[in-house]
C-alpha cells in the first residue's frame, strides 16, 4: 500500500475539553522520521481514560493541548512507513506501548525510559502516546518504532491491544521478583490484577491470593479470578489482612501486589508481607496513605513503585502467545468506535460483568 491508497480523512475520538469529545472526521496524519502509520485495529479502554477524558488525571495535568487524540491500549497493521525505518515493513501486524523516551537523558540510557527526564518535552523526542501525543482511538496513527512491537499472526489484533495492561502487571512483578513456590497477594482482581494473577503464575509463584470485593458472590472479576487459578480473599465477608494471614500460617505472603489504587488497600500491604518480604505499588493513589513504617524497618521489608511497562512488551506478547497468559479471558465487551460513549459507561459502570472493553475504530 503506497500512501496516496491511505484515506486522507479518517474517523477518531477527539477531545475538544474536559468532558467535551466526540467521533469526527480528522486529517490522516502522516510518519515522520522513524516513525510508521499504523491501522488501528483495535483499543482497550484503560481505568485512565475516563479520567482524562473528563480532566480529572494526574489532578488536571494531562492532556498538554487540546484538541487530542486519546487511546494508548491498541493493536493495528503498519501501513505507511516514516524515513529511515528499517526494522519494520509494511503489513507488520503490532502492539503499542504508552511510552517512549528521549533517548538522551540519565534515565533513558539506563533503560528506564518510562522515567524520562524530558518527561513531557516532545521537542526533545519524549513522547506519551494518548497523553501529551495523539493516541490510538482512530483508524490511522503514527508512532514511533521504539513504541511498537511486532505480535504473531496467531494472536488476534483484540489479544494484541492487552499487551500494554499485561505488560505493566509484569513490570510490577519483575521489579520485586516472584520467589519460585512463594505466595503471592494481588489486591484488586480489575484488568491489571487479573494479568497480574497469571504472570505470577507464570513466574513461578506456588499460590496466588486475589483480595477483592465479591458483592455477595455476583462479582465477575472474582470469578474470573477464581478460573484463573487464585484463592479468593472477599473483604466484604472478612478481614482481609487477618484471611491473609490465616492462609500463610501466620507469616504473611512473600510478596503483595496492590492493583486497586485504593489507599485503604495500600495500607494493608505492610500487614500481610511477610518478614523479610516485598510489596509492588501499582495502583495510582490520590490521597496520603496512612502506612505502619516501622514495621517496614524492624520486618526489612522492601516497597517498590512500578510504573507503565517498560522493557516487558516483548515477553508479554511471548507470554500471551504461548498461551500462558490468557487475555481473551477478560475481554468481554467489544464496541465499534461510532460506538465508544456506550463503551466507556460500559467499562466505568462494569456493565454486565464488564472487565476490559475493546474499541474497533
Amino acid at each position: 500500500m503506497s500512501f496516496s491508497d491511505i484515506p486522507p480523512k479518517m474517523k477518531a475520538l477527539v477531545l475538544e475539553a474536559p468532558g467535551k469529545y466526540s467521533v469526527r472526521w480528522v486529517d490522516t496524519p502522516k510518519p515522520g522520521p522513524y516513525e510508521v502509520l499504523v491501522r488501528v485495529r483495535a483499543v482497550a479502554i484503560c481505568g485512565s481514560d475516563p479520567l482524562l477524558l473528563t480532566g480529572k488525571f494526574a489532578g488536571g495535568k494531562y492532556p498538554l493541548f487540546y484538541p487530542m487524540i486519546p487511546g494508548h491500549e491498541w493493536a493495528g497493521e503498519i501501513v505507511a512507513l516514516g524515513p529511515g525505518v528499517t526494522e519494520f515493513k509494511i503489513g507488520d501486524r503490532v502492539a503499542g506501548e504508552a511510552h517512549k523516551g528521549c533517548g538522551l537523558c540519565n534515565m533513558c540510557k539506563k533503560g528506564r525510559y518510562n522515567l524520562c527526564e524530558n518527561f513531557g518535552n516532545m521537542e526533545k523526542g519524549h513522547r506519551w502516546y494518548g497523553f501529551i501525543a495523539n493516541g490510538a482511538y482512530a483508524q490511522y496513527q503514527v508512532y514511533h518504532v521504539k513504541a511498537i512491537h511486532k505480535i504473531p499472526d496467531t494472536m488476534s489484533f483484540e489479544e494484541g491491544a492487552m499487551v500494554d495492561t499485561t505488560a505493566i502487571a509484569l513490570h510490577g512483578l519483575k521489579r520485586a521478583g516472584v520467589p519460585p513456590g512463594g505466595t503471592v497477594v494481588i489486591i484488586g482482581p480489575g484488568p491489571v490484577g487479573l494479568c497480574a494473577l497469571q504472570c505470577a503464575k507464570a513466574l513461578g509463584a506456588g499460590r496466588v491470593i486475589v483480595v477483592g470485593r465479591g458483592h455477595g458472590g455476583r462479582s465477575n472479576r472474582m470469578k474470573v479470578a477464581r478460573e484463573l487459578g487464585g484463592e479468593l480473599v472477599d473483604v466484604e465477608i472478612e478481614d482481609p489482612v487477618s484471611r491473609v494471614l490465616e492462609l500463610t500460617n501466620g507469616k504473611g505472603a512473600d510478596l503483595v501486589v496492590e492493583c486497586s489504587g485504593s489507599e485503604e488497600a495500600c495500607s494493608w500491604t505492610v500487614n500481610m508481607v511477610r518478614k523479610g518480604g516485598s510489596i509492588v505499588l501499582i495502583g495510582n493513589y490520590k490521597k496520603p496513605v496512612n502506612y505502619l513504617m516501622s514495621k517496614v524497618v524492624f520486618d526489612e521489608i522492601t516497597i517498590y513503585g512500578s510504573r507503565g511497562n517498560p522493557n516487558a512488551s516483548d515477553e508479554a506478547i511471548n507470554l500471551i502467545a504461548s498461551g500462558k497468559i490468557n487475555v481473551k479471558k477478560l475481554i468481554t465487551h467489544v464496541f465499534p468506535l461510532d460506538e465508544f460513549a456506550k463503551a466507556l459507561e460500559t467499562f466505568v459502570k462494569r456493565l454486565e460483568g464488564a472487565i476490559k472493553v475493546i474499541v474497533k475504530p
